[in-house]
């Protein structure tokens, strides 16, 4: 083992991981095992851990649970255990992280988290925690790990594998998030840690043991892509979004300016209720579409609403290229200015607010 710019890297014995194809899959739910179960959307969704305990989780393709590992393969980093703890720390976390370019899979192993907050002072037991892992830009989209219960200490020990291609490996970023459970039931985040991709060497197929401390805001941009300048207006009498597209600018194009457009997707419960698009707009940098859109949204619907503004490439004879999303919504689908801006919007009725928001 060494380390390399604060990551312990592990020399080990390569242990292979067999992912189980659609029909192994299959033929299990045939023989009646509970190894799998429908996610939210009605889908084949990850299995379940080997005590058939379902955790819920959205769906995402070719991602899924393989469930718990040998925790001795990972005994090296218990010398990390006693840390100089600094002001205002929420917990760490501990994970590994390796990728198969020959089958494009991502294997995330969630190790443990140590000093996670109480929610009663001086008992360490006040703390329900689980976890949740993102492959960001994508929010929406989550596999989650095993709930623990009364620890601020907690030891996952559990294996995830995300389908993610070797070309867009660069542009992703792991995020985790990790959650307490109170006595409401009630899901509060305590922070986040993240890892981009990019940072790790995809050609050597080796295992990383990291460790990150919980941010309590975290900025998920994986690259300066522009910005997008979006005004949005609810009524809740009518019960109408109000979505103005105004002009992006700095666009990030591959080669040369090309024309562009934005698709505006309105979802509820990850499902689309509508898609609108702009005019396309010829070859610049920084387009003005001013354009607005107006769409059904029910007051009840709006705590489980998300809305998706893509700015896409345009190029006849070829299929257009996604430039950079905005998600806006509530806080199950967005954070920061992104989740302000939506809250704004729900407490100004009839108002319009605008702002600005950088593409991921």
């Amino acid at each position: 083992m060494h380390i390399e710019n604060g990551t312990l890297v592990v020399n080990m014995k390569q242990i292979p991981f067999t992912v189980p194809t659609q029909a192994t899959l299959t033929r299990r739910m045939e023989r009646g095992s509970s190894e799998e179960f429908r996610s939210q959307s009605g889908g084949l969704s990850e299995p379940t851990s080997p005590l058939n305990v379902k955790r819920p989780s959205v769906e995402i393709p070719g991602a899924y649970a393989l469930g718990s590992i040998d925790p001795s393969l990972y005994k090296i980093v218990d010398e990390d255990d006693d840390y100089e703890i600094p002001l205002d720390h929420i917990g760490r976390v501990w994970f590994a992280v390796e990728y198969e370019r020959e089958t494009e899979k991502l294997l995330v192993t969630l190790m443990k988290a140590k000093n996670l907050p109480t929610r009663q002072y001086g008992n360490n037991s006040s703390c329900d925690p689980f976890i949740r892992l993102y492959l960001m830009p994508d929010e929406r989209r989550y596999l989650q790990s095993k709930f623990k219960k009364k620890t601020c200490n907690p030891k996952f020990e559990e294996s995830f594998v995300f389908q993610v291609s070797y070309r867009s490996l660069q542009d992703r970023v792991l995020k985790i998030t990790v959650y307490d459970v109170d006595r409401h039931r009630r899901h509060n985040v305590i922070g986040h840690a993240l890892y981009p991709l990019k940072d790790h060497g995809a050609e050597s197929n080796e295992r990383l043991v990291i460790w990150r401390d919980l941010e309590r805001e975290v900025t998920e941009s994986t690259a300066d892509k522009g910005e997008l300048l979006v005004a949005l207006c609810y009524n809740n009498h009518l019960e109408r979004l109000t979505v103005g597209v105004l002009e992006a600018r700095d666009l990030k194009y591959e080669n040369q300016p090309s024309d562009t457009y934005v698709k505006v997707c309105v979802l509820v419960q990850n499902k689309v209720l509508k898609t609108k698009k702009t005019e396309v707009l010829k070859k610049t940098d920084s387009p003005n579409y001013n354009e607005s859109f107006t769409l059904k949204l029910p007051v009840t619907s709006l705590d489980a609403a998300s809305l998706s503004l893509t700015i896409m490439q345009h190029s006849s004879g070829h299929k257009d290229k996604i430039i950079g999303r905005v998600i806006l919504g509530s806080f199950m689908f967005a954070r920061g200015k992104e989740l302000d801006h939506w809250n704004e919007m729900v407490a100004n009725q009839r108002d319009q607010v605008t702002q600005w928001h950088g593409l991921v």
